[in-house]
């Protein structure tokens, strides 16, 4: 159902009226903003609810690059990230000290606050964003009521929930989280810079973990509007007291746990916060719901290590925005029936298995010390040497050989 209406109008004159959307999105971080877009680009009645007009400078999502920016482009906002992110098309890759290839491909850094604001400045009219906070939800095989902590109301066909890991709502609803892993990875985000002011030798670099006794993946350096990022992920115990030495004197214990990296960096200094998450690996299970869809962290989250959570993410913005929501608002009713297609749709659970199977894949490569991993760690990274090697003897070839491989 699309109109060409104001996005949310009062259902009557009177002053208690409810809001009426046909799509009420709640939480206004990266899935949620960009699941509104898309839905009020297409010509749907969309309220997008958040208890903040301004997105906070989190320590989130801070590059993309491959099939993240092809579903980017795809959905329509690619040509608005290109105007909020650096750029970058090499990657050199490290290990040791030592090269072990290449990656050239373009990529994106960025902030997480700007990539939100970039997302919600898509939104068609400013009345698309509600501030408020969503305090209940009463779901029905029809129409969906929500209570705002302003005392308004919200009535709308179909509630998406993207509040991420808040989980308050979903519990109310009778959503539980099912921790598949508990305190799976830990991840550092802080910008660096050389002392003397000169820029580094490197477009971007990333530098893997030497010891599995570290438990350290990769740092990644990239660069972002403000400067030269560093993103450091690690499988350790977050109790462990190099969390804490991270966060006092971030140059000396970087350096201590990859001392590859010295001369690449040079005289640095950490000029920002240390921020740090520790992920839980975890699945909702109750969330088959009248009315109600759940995306993106909300509904699984992921492991920042293996880079698939924004692929995911766009996975769930892009089939329920293009393909599933718009048919189910173009017949009555919103059941049970209707919410199941995008839990069982093809192309959302493979991203959602994918996901998972890295998530375990990067914590073994890094972390496993037996025959085995060890084995096949140190045939993953003589592989990628040279195949980098030959690359170099004879240009293009790789290309030409993954061509081949496609057609």
């Amino acid at each position: 159902m699309t109109t060409d209406r104001p996005v949310t109008e009062p259902s009557a004159a009177a002053a208690t009226a409810a809001i009426v959307a046909d799509i009420a999105i709640v939480g206004g971080g990266l899935a949620g903003s960009l699941a509104a877009s898309v839905l009020a680009r297409a010509g749907h009645r969309v309220a997008l609810v958040d208890k903040r007009a301004v997105h906070p400078d989190e320590f989130r999502v801070e590059k993309l690059g491959g099939q993240q920016l092809e579903m980017f482009r795809r959905l329509g906002f690619l040509h608005a990230l290109e105007n909020v992110a650096c750029r970058y098309d090499r990657v050199l890759n490290i290990r040791e000290g030592k090269v072990v290839d290449v990656s050239v491909g373009q990529a994106y850094g960025f902030s997480y606050a700007g990539l939100v604001a970039m997302a919600r400045s898509q939104l068609p009219d400013p009345s698309n964003l509600i501030v408020d906070e969503v305090t209940a939800i009463s779901p029905s095989n029809d129409v969906q009521h929500i209570e705002l902590a302003s005392g308004r109301r919200l009535e709308a066909r179909l509630v998406v929930l993207a509040t991420g890991m808040a989980g308050a709502l979903g519990y109310k609803l009778g959503i539980k989280r099912r921790v598949l892993a508990e305190r799976h990875s830990v991840s550092f985000g802080f910008s660096i810079a050389r002392r003397d002011g000169t820029p580094f030798d490197f477009e971007a670099l990333t530098c893997y973990g030497e010891r599995t006794a570290d438990g350290i993946d990769y740092l990644s350096l990239f660069p972002v509007p403000s400067g030269m990022r560093a993103n450091l992920f690690m499988f350790r115990d977050p109790t462990d007291p190099i969390m804490r030495e991270l966060r006092r004197e971030p140059e000396a214990t970087v350096l201590r746990l990859l001392p590859g990296l010295r001369p690449y960096l040079g005289d640095f200094h950490v000029t920002d916060k240390v921020q740090n998450w520790v992920m839980d690996l975890t699945v909702v299970e109750g969330h088959l719901q009248p009315g109600i869809v759940l995306i993106g962290d909300a509904f699984q989250t992921n492991c920042p290590a293996a880079g698939t959570g924004v692929a995911r993410l766009l996975v769930d913005v892009d089939r329920l925005c293009t393909e599933h929501a718009p048919r189910w608002l173009a017949s009555a009713g919103m059941g049970t029936k209707k919410i199941s297609q995008f839990y069982s749709d093809p192309d959302k659970l493979a991203a959602d298995q994918r996901s998972l199977k890295m998530a375990r894949f990067r914590q073994a490569l890094t972390s496993r010390n037996d025959i085995e991993w060890d084995v096949r760690r140190r045939l993953h990274f003589l592989r990628r040497s040279l195949t980098h090697r030959v690359d170099q003897m004879h240009p293009g070839w790789l290309g030409r050989v993954r061509g081949a491989l496609r057609a």
